[in-house]
């Protein structure tokens, strides 16, 4: 009975753990009280990380080699290049360049899994609460090498912001083709995912 016990316990305490340690999005957060500028950008990048870590949960080395065509992206390529435009959507607020290029093929899967949530929460987080005027000093900026190009932050809307949410979708439609699906019961309107 005493082993029972304490058998149940570990797998507690492990459950716990595991909780603890999730990646950021695994649920959407709870929504700003206001409709304020930065307020809904910030549930933009938000829904953007829960699309994202569903896209991503349950990746196999064979779907990360995945591409749809001859000339097209594998899923590890396209992780690299939304981790990459991750980097800007948050640099913008931080009134940080984006300095180019940038070699991502380095990290593993999980790093670029783990980095692209932490940004996208890191940005989020940055953008919440800010008015109208405080969004209408972001900058998008780009250096490559002593050249720095300034753009406002309506290209980061149209620009990284709607690009990581196509290149999320890409992902869902890959992996499926590549017979590994997105779990069925994540559910983006609510950005919950069902436990059942």
């Amino acid at each position: 009975m005493q082993k029972l016990l304490f058998f149940l316990i570990l797998i507690f305490i492990s459950n716990l753990q595991a909780q603890d340690m999730r990646l950021p999005y695994h649920q959407i957060p709870e929504s700003p009280q206001e409709y304020t500028t930065g307020n809904v950008i910030g549930r933009l990048i938000d829904g953007l990380g829960y699309r994202y870590y569903w896209a991503t949960e349950g990746l196999t080395t064979s779907d990360l080699e995945y591409k749809p065509s001859e000339n097209g992206r594998t899923i590890l390529e396209t992780l690299q290049h939304i981790y990459g435009m991750s980097e800007m959507i948050l640099e913008s607020p931080k009134g940080e360049p984006s300095i180019r290029p940038k070699d991502f093929t380095k990290y593993s899967f999980e790093e670029l899994r783990r980095k692209t949530l932490e940004n996208l929460e890191a940005a989020s987080k940055l953008v919440k609460g800010k008015n109208a005027d405080a969004v209408s000093n972001f900058k998008v900026t780009f250096q490559r090498g002593e050249k720095q190009t300034d753009f406002p932050y309506w290209n980061m809307i149209n620009g990284m912001l709607s690009d990581c949410i196509y290149h999320t979708g890409q992902l869902v439609v890959m992996r499926r083709s590549n017979g590994n699906p997105q779990n069925p019961k994540v559910n983006v309107f609510l950005g919950k995912t069902r436990e059942d």
